[in-house]
């Protein structure tokens, strides 16, 4: 699917944006503190030695941030300790980002590395039961095999006594959900530069034979430099074969295609439906289909009863017609 239908432009508007948060490089524990393991040549001869530090040392080890920037310890609580004993890494939980389904995610800070990533956390007591564990286990599965600029990157998984986690990266720019918050609505060039990343992502994303099921504008996370990513492969789905149909109801009602509530069965062309609302939502400054009730928006949907103001131009209007036409076969493909 071509996006050059809407006006070129450099690049966006960069909203919100903030000078970039400079940190100290934490100080390495001394060998005191550490468990020290030698090794030895064949001559018999110790070489330098090689340091690992023991679960507990990690934990009081992460206490200390005093090494960091006055901005970093006001960020991240050093009585929320996470520590991951299949890489030997210790983070501190920051601020909580978001939360929906069975997680929150919060800012943490790697203090092996001194990155900050996101830290998505499960509470197993809320997927005590087997399919709520294969859920959280095909998520993973699915987003660590994807990399791409503009999905975000999948960096680990690993689980404690109380928690499972999932480690990623952080986008700390937000979403698309806050800059039109901020803006309304966005003009046809700026569409068009998230759009062509957006397009270009789902694209990949797609070529492995995946479905996302739950693109919307909260899981378009942006970075640094404004780059959209894709988020949340929770609701995604692998295709097995050639044609395969999904019959699973699943989505956010503003965004969900009609073969999708209909029970039809589904494939990629759910998510190019989902483009379409995106693209009307940034252009209009609310998804197409959006009522008051769930009942009202469902019923807008399968009847496809959406209205294009006539502000917008002539090729964004038929790129929106197309990624939202009825029949799921004729809606562009990526």
């Amino acid at each position: 699917m071509s996006v050059d239908v809407l006006y070129p432009k450099p690049g966006p508007t960069l909203i919100g944006t903030q000078s970039n948060m400079k940190e100290q490089i934490r100080p390495a524990p001394s060998p005191s503190s550490r468990n020290i393991h030698y090794k030895a040549t064949p001559s018999g001869h110790q070489v330098a030695p090689t340091y690992r530090i023991s679960t507990v040392e990690a934990a009081r080890s992460s206490q200390d941030i005093s090494g960091h920037s006055a901005d970093i310890q006001q960020r991240f609580d050093h009585n929320h300790i996470i520590y991951d004993n299949t890489t030997d890494t210790t983070y501190l939980r920051g601020r909580l980002l978001g939360k929906g389904g069975f997680a929150r995610c919060y800012e943490i800070l790697n203090l092996n590395t001194n990155k900050i990533c996101a830290g998505k956390i499960i509470s197993k007591t809320r997927i005590s039961k087997p399919h709520q564990k294969q859920k959280i286990l095909r998520e993973v599965q699915l987003q660590k095999i994807l990399k791409h600029k503009h999905v975000v990157e999948f960096i680990n998984y690993f689980e404690d006594d109380n928690n499972v986690y999932i480690i990623l990266e952080n986008c700390n720019r937000k979403s698309l959900v806050h800059v039109l918050k901020h803006r309304k609505y966005m003009t046809e060039p700026e569409v068009r530069y998230y759009l062509r990343q957006l397009v270009d992502g789902v694209g990949y994303v797609h070529g492995n034979q995946i479905i996302h099921r739950d693109l919307k504008l909260g899981n378009m996370l942006l970075n640094n430099e404004m780059e959209l990513k894709l988020a949340d492969f929770g609701l995604a789905t692998r295709v097995d074969f050639a044609g395969e149909k999904k019959m699973t109801v699943c989505g956010t009602p503003n965004y969900i295609a009609p073969e999708v509530l209909q029970k039809k069965g589904h494939s990629f062309e759910a998510d190019i439906w989902a483009v379409g609302c995106i693209t009307y939502a940034l252009l209009v400054g609310r998804p197409p289909f959006e009522t008051t009730t769930l009942k009202e928006t469902y019923l807008r949907i399968t009847e496809n009863n959406y209205v294009l103001p006539p502000s917008l131009s002539t090729s964004a209007k038929n790129l929106i017609r197309k990624c939202l036409h009825a029949e799921p076969t004729s809606r562009p493909t990526l």
